[in-house]
């Protein structure tokens, strides 16, 4: 079983409630998941655990205010995380056309600086066509899951 730690991205609680679900749902087959909601680069910098982003984006394409002391210090600090796995949820709304999901592509050029390894695709939840996010990650981080 893994150990994955969860980096939180949100706003009005819709990456929150979805991170929480996976924690909720992958506990119990054995999982050990770490919920970061205020993640600092130290959250990664002492292990080896694959990463899960887990953000929604806010504004023109950008991180949530949580999420974003995180981020400017790991583009600033470019901690190597050597084929450290890594996976990214992004909750955006498709009406904001080009910066669609933006803060999941930001988090993602961030992480392959540090020459992390994503695993998978992208999991892009539109908010205008699903009002429950965490149910259409749930599926899709048991195969991330089993890609690791």
């Amino acid at each position: 079983m893994a150990s994955i730690r969860i980096l939180v991205g949100s706003v009005y609680g819709g990456a929150l409630l979805t991170a929480r679900t996976l924690k909720k749902t992958l506990e119990p087959e054995g999982h050990r998941i770490t919920v970061l909601e205020d993640p600092d680069l130290e959250d990664i910098t002492g292990n080896d655990e694959p990463l899960l982003v887990c953000t929604s984006t806010t504004g023109q394409g950008e991180l949530p205010p949580n999420l974003l002391p995180f981020y400017l210090r790991l583009r600033e600090q470019l901690p190597q995380q050597p084929a450290r796995p890594f996976g990214v949820i992004v909750l955006g709304d498709s009406s904001y056309g080009d910066t669609f999901c933006g803060a999941g592509e930001l988090m993602e050029e961030a992480l392959y600086e540090t020459s992390a390894r994503k695993v998978g695709d992208t999991l892009r939840i539109d908010a205008l066509e699903t009002t429950e996010p965490e149910m259409e990650a749930v599926p899709w981080v048991r195969e991330w899951l089993e890609r690791l």
